[in-house]
């Protein structure tokens, strides 16, 4: 099982990795499909099934679609550009896709909403479809967006091709004994196993650029949210906080006033203003969901910004530790918030960042190990109910105290010497057991929990 850093940690845009990104790329696979097929085209039609339909506007999964049709890409995206393809789409009943000819699609025909039985292969479904001059369909193909921006057909997803099991890489491993065991056995580190399979079909130097340009736009994220204040969009009227806690926390420093508690406020600004950012439709990046992608960078941001001797030569460690516990999160449970719960996205992210800051502090294997099981152990069982299908509450809070419980992890993990009752392994698959029991109005459907009990929704 390998699952690339560049896999768990994708630049995108929000508001959702699987809502969002997940139909963009989807409808991106599915114009390459298109122009490989000898049939002539004249239109397109499209349908949105499961939580795709019920939180879809919530999440602009109509938006995304559209713009998928209209050969958008996440890692790509510019706004303004897509804001004057959507007017024009609007205007015109048609999109031009690069390689076809000007197709036929009105949204407000053309796109529907399915609020029936979820489709069989995945609560995230998705059917896009090609019509010729008569309007009769001649392509046709079912997608799955399985979460973190992963996206699969119904015949992928059949054949459990849910990870790269292509070229061999010298650290196999798909669980964390194996994990252990080989970094017993080899004498590196998690992320020095993690990176000699990266770079096995590459080479240290893309590695490198690409870590460092994930840092970068995670950072960014980070300031754009900490600088800008204003309503979310959506209807719910929730504004903006990060800028105003992080002017708070600005002002009161050498001013004596701060408690030592004062730091969880810090990690919590640094996390929401990613989350704010995501809300409102920016630039982020999955780690390992949109949902969740303030943890990780606030946890990063905390150690290098609050931490004596922390260093960003080392965020690349970081880094590749967080994706390798990840890997092991989503290789034998899930990441998806549609499928398990919101245990599977700030949970496995709580997990992911807590590995990764034990590493950079100095911690054993065994040691991450421990930080990743305690930080996820405590998420278990957490539903995934947006109001009004927005990631907006609770999801923007919930990143603050997924951060904060990554470091206290992390440093409960550093206290000890590795030794603990509960594995990793054991928690992931109790994470995968609890997602298949929760009921399905508790896994990002807005049918239950918070979603029906605020007065906004």
């Amino acid at each position: 099982m390998f699952l690339s850093v560049f896999d768990m940690f994708k630049v995108g845009v929000g508001p959702s990795s699987s809502h969002t990104m997940g139909p963009m790329v989807a409808a991106a696979r599915f114009l390459d499909m298109m122009r490989a097929s000898p049939f002539e085209f004249h239109g397109l039609r499209a349908s949105l099934h499961g939580s795709l339909a019920f939180t879809g506007i919530g999440h602009a999964t109509d938006r995304a679609t559209i713009l998928g049709l209209a050969g958008f890409l996440p890692d790509t995206y510019d706004h303004e550009k897509a804001e004057a393809a959507l007017e024009r789409i609007r205007e015109t009943s048609s999109v031009s896709p690069e390689g076809l000819p000007t197709l036929n699609f009105d949204p407000r025909e053309d796109l529907r909403f399915d609020f029936g039985p979820n489709l069989p292969g995945h609560s995230n479904g998705m059917i896009l479809m090609a019509t010729d001059a008569q309007g009769d369909v001649t392509l046709q193909e079912t997608f799955y967006s399985i979460g973190g921006g992963f996206v699969l057909t119904e015949g992928e997803l059949s054949a459990g091709k849910d990870t790269d099991d292509g070229s061999p890489v010298p650290y196999p491993f798909k669980s964390a004994v194996e994990m252990l065991d080989m970094a017993e056995r080899s004498g590196k580190t998690i992320a020095e196993m993690k990176k000699a399979n990266e770079i096995a079909g590459g080479c240290s130097e893309s590695l490198s650029r690409g870590c460092a340009r994930l840092w970068q736009v995670m950072n960014d994220c980070i300031d754009r949210g900490l600088t800008t204040d204003g309503i979310l969009p959506g209807g719910l009227g929730v504004r903006r906080r990060a800028k105003s806690i992080h002017d708070a926390l600005l002002a009161e420093r050498g001013m004596n006033l701060n408690a030592p508690h004062t730091i969880n406020d810090w990690m919590s600004a640094y996390a929401m203003a990613v989350n704010e950012e995501n809300a409102a439709g920016g630039q982020v990046v999955t780690a390992p969901t949109n949902g969740a992608a303030g943890v990780l960078p606030a946890v990063i941001r905390y150690w290098l910004d609050h931490v004596p001797g922390a260093a960003a030569s080392r965020v690349d460690e970081f880094l590749l530790t967080a994706a390798a516990i990840g890997g092991l999160v989503k290789f034998n449970a899930s990441i998806s918030g549609a499928e398990a719960g919101c245990q599977a996205e700030v949970g496995s992210a709580s997990a992911m960042a807590a590995a990764g800051l034990c590493a950079v502090m100095g911690g054993t294997s065994a040691q991450i190990e421990n930080a990743a099981e305690i930080a996820l152990e405590h998420h278990l069982g957490m539903t995934c109910d947006p109001v009004k299908g927005l990631v907006q509450v609770p999801c923007i809070e919930r990143n603050g105290l997924g951060a904060i419980k990554a470091v206290s992890a992390a440093s409960l993990a550093l206290r000890g010497d590795g030794n603990h009752l509960v594995p990793l392994d054991s928690v992931i698959e109790t994470m995968r057991q609890t997602g298949a029991d929760m009921h399905e109005k508790y896994k990002e459907t807005s049918l239950g929990g918070l979603a029906v009990n605020v007065p906004n929704c």
